[in-house]
């Protein structure tokens, strides 16, 4: 049997700071918690297209199950795109909530709309529009 599917996961400093951007400013929906009870150290999150996000709450020793650092020595880790129909109406809304933006919204060469917002613990998000989109 091959492969089924995937979705990243993101590890988070604060969980409850980034479900705040994920869940309540990009719109992903919360489809599974662990625990089950009190505070959650990991959700699973989807868009109304399937696209999957889990969010991890970095461990105490920052290291993984897997035994090694959870965050990288420079840089960031992870870019997300999203896509709306609308990225300057989304751009100035992400902005009005406290998220800083990187890239201001502006034409692609090959066509599509684009800006960068930061999440809570700086990682780059991409906010696109695809070219029929805005058509």
């Amino acid at each position: 049997m091959g492969f089924r599917s995937a979705f990243p996961m993101l590890v988070c400093d604060d969980l409850a700071r980034s479900l705040g951007f994920y869940r309540d400013a990009l719109g992903f929906v919360v489809t599974y918690g662990f625990p089950a009870e009190g505070d959650p150290v990991y959700v699973a999150l989807e868009l109304p297209d399937g696209s999957k996000l889990g969010l991890g709450q970095v461990a105490p020793d920052g290291k993984g199950v897997h035994g090694r650092p959870q965050r990288p020595s420079s840089g960031h880790a992870f870019e997300l795109c999203v896509y709306h129909d609308d990225v300057d109406a989304a751009v100035a809304e992400l902005a009005r909530l406290g998220h800083p933006v990187l890239l201001a919204p502006a034409d692609t060469p090959w066509g599509e709309r684009m800006a960068f917002v930061a999440d809570p613990d700086g990682n780059p998000v991409m906010v696109a529009a695809e070219p029929a989109a805005r058509d």
